[in-house]
């Protein structure tokens, strides 16, 4: 009899202990869940701001028309941290294509691009406006350029 109730004792313990370690395990995975929608939203406040500064410098250049060489290479260092954390946001999968392609197309074709640079401030505005026709105008200007050229 003894025996039965130490055995019941340790049933009862360890289920208790089974219960709060699972109860456990859900709260770290809410805190975790949470922590990482937080991250995803800082990512993309990260792109967009990196997208931003690309545009404040492709108008710069639109304005004064001054500093080619710079404005040019700050565009395409900006276009590139834009394109690294674009692949780091989950469910930007077009998204990504588009921002390679785009930057991509900085990196091989500069005398094509230097003509397009109103066009890829329009793009880049409506991308950071939050507007999904951003990244089909991006599209049109990679589309547009002669791939077999420079």
């Amino acid at each position: 009899m003894n025996q039965e109730k130490i055995m019941k004792a340790k049933m009862i313990t360890a289920i208790v202990i089974c219960i709060a370690a699972l109860a456990g395990l859900f709260v770290f995975v809410g805190l975790y869940m949470d922590k990482s929608q937080e991250v995803q939203k800082t990512y993309k406040a990260k792109y967009i701001e990196s997208l931003g500064a690309a545009s404040e410098e492709l108008g710069t250049y639109l304005e004064s028309g001054k500093d080619y060489d710079i404005r040019y290479n700050m565009v395409l260092s900006d276009l590139g941290s834009a394109r690294t954390l674009v692949f780091i946001i989950d469910g930007y999968t077009d998204e990504q294509k588009a921002i390679n392609e785009l930057h991509y197309c900085f990196v091989k074709y500069p005398e094509q691009m230097k003509g397009k640079f109103e066009d890829v401030k329009k793009a880049i505005d409506h991308i950071t406006e939050n507007l999904d026709k951003g990244y089909d105008e991006v599209n049109e200007i990679v589309d547009s350029l002669d791939k077999m050229g420079n």
